[in-house]
């Protein structure tokens, strides 16, 4: 089981997530987001080594998007209304698509499959991501099923986190507020502890 600790804005925070076994490190690059990483504070968490980096980044342009990857990051995680043919413009291999869940899945084409992954969050309104509740995860397994690589967000907690792989089974797991002391503040108790019941260790 993949893990992916997404909203870290401190090196230690980085640092001791790749150590307690994290193998994605998410930082937001949109500004609206109360975990917001701007460029010059993002250089020493780029150099972590043992993780993927993810820039997640809402309805950005090309530029922005292939400036991301000059930057040092290895994936883009789209969580607008992007398509796939932009995420193709980008190499759709290093791109992590994200689609908000309500009482039923978004339309999610075939072609996602090409993806690295394929993202599910629970919708908000006004919202990109960073909800913290759950959405019916048989909505997730219908997704995996479909033979899906599926990236499980929203409101994953050290809690809940067994259950939510036994159920979905999805490739990989994204935490960010079910780690957190506060935004963009990870609990290294609780990372380590949702690490654990997510690999089953």
């Amino acid at each position: 089981m993949k893990v992916k600790i997404c909203g870290i804005t401190r090196i230690g925070d980085a640092l001791e997530a790749v150590r307690l076994g994290a193998d994605y490190i998410g930082v937001i690059l949109y500004p609206k987001s109360p975990r917001y990483l701007p460029r010059e504070r993002r250089t020493d968490i780029l150099q972590v080594k043992g993780a993927l980096k993810v820039a997640v980044m809402v309805n950005p342009s090309l530029e922005e998007a292939l400036s991301a990857l000059e930057e040092g990051f290895d994936l883009i995680q789209l969580h607008g209304e992007e398509s796939y043919k932009f995420a193709q413009k980008i190499g759709n291999h290093r791109v992590i698509k994200a689609f908000r869940v309500q009482e039923s899945l978004p339309v999610i084409e075939e072609e996602w499959k090409s993806a690295h992954g394929v993202l599910l969050d629970t919708y908000q309104k006004d919202s990109y991501g960073g909800t913290g509740k759950t959405f019916n995860w048989d909505l997730a397994k219908e997704l995996v099923d479909r033979g899906f690589r599926v990236f499980l967000s929203g409101g994953l907690k050290p809690e809940n986190i067994r259950e939510a792989v036994s159920k979905v089974k999805p490739y990989a797991v994204d935490v960010s507020s079910g780690v957190e002391i506060s935004p963009g503040v990870k609990d290294h108790i609780k990372m380590k502890e949702f690490i654990r019941e997510a690999k089953g260790s």
